[in-house]
């Protein structure tokens, strides 16, 4: 993940953080504070000058997380993905919030059936939607099916400066 050596101007970025942080002193369990966060997030989606120029090109190999603000409940996270990039099936330690910028994130959810995984759902992302989940039943994998760079917000429930990532497992048993 990376994290900017100086601070950057993030048009956007206040108001996102002030109406996560007040979500989050609610003290609401998991899966109500990713609702909450989502509607934050759909009333506050910052635009793509969130990320500069050169974060926005993302990288040729892998998509790319731009760490964008962390504190003790939350992060908020600018995810890059050219063209195919896709990630691996995994699942997440916290609730998460996102919103895409541009792009097609298609997402596909999976149950864990103990020796393998089955396929429950498709979904499309596209710019403007947002959406929220919680663990557990949070197992995906997400690709850019466009053929622009993809940008998307992502707001998860934990301080990624202490974790480093979100995910918790990724998982490589079979689907079926």
């Amino acid at each position: 993940m990376d994290v900017a050596a100086t601070p950057v101007a993030r048009p956007g970025l206040e108001p996102l953080v002030s109406g996560i942080s007040a979500v989050v002193a609610r003290g609401l369990d998991l899966r109500h504070t990713a609702y909450a966060a989502a509607g934050v997030l759909r009333e506050r989606l910052p635009g793509p000058g969130l990320l500069t120029p050169e974060e926005r090109a993302g990288r040729p190999d892998t998509y790319a997380s731009h760490l964008l603000h962390a504190e003790e409940g939350f992060s908020i996270v600018g995810v890059v993905w050219r063209p195919g990039q896709v990630t691996v099936i995994h699942d997440h330690v916290s609730w998460c919030a996102f919103g895409v910028l541009s792009g097609i994130e298609h997402e596909t959810l999976y149950g864990d059936m103990g020796d393998h995984l089955r396929e429950l759902g498709r979904t499309g992302n596209r710019p403007g939607e947002v959406s929220g989940f919680a663990p557990p039943g949070d197992i995906h994998k997400v690709v850019n099916t466009s053929s622009e760079v993809g940008v998307s917000v992502h707001v998860y429930g934990t301080d990624l400066r202490r974790l480093g990532s979100s995910v918790r497992r990724v998982y490589d048993l079979p689907v079926r």
